[in-house]
């Protein structure tokens, strides 16, 4: 299955602004959305620019890859906001 991975910009913009650490990394299939910290492409990928023809969320920059992506979530970052 095609997954494409890229880094969400408002995201990272909007843990600037209020200190949080939310995920910021999101893998897209056609089935669903992950977001994560970090990924492991256990396999083949490309990274593609494409500022022409960005995805629909509007990222112009990503990896595309049919390999499997393991996803890390680092609970630790996010929790430290609520201790």
């Amino acid at each position: 299955m095609k997954k494409r991975i890229h880094i969400n910009q408002h995201i990272i913009r909007r843990n600037q602004k209020t200190g949080e650490r939310e995920p910021v990394i999101t893998v897209k299939t056609y089935k669903e959305n992950t977001y994560c910290h970090e990924v492991l492409i256990d396999g083949p990928c490309k990274v593609i620019y494409s500022p022409d023809k960005p995805l629909s969320c509007g990222a112009r920059v990503w990896v595309e890859t049919e390999a499997d992506v393991e996803y890390i979530t680092h609970k630790e970052l996010i929790n430290e906001e609520n201790e």
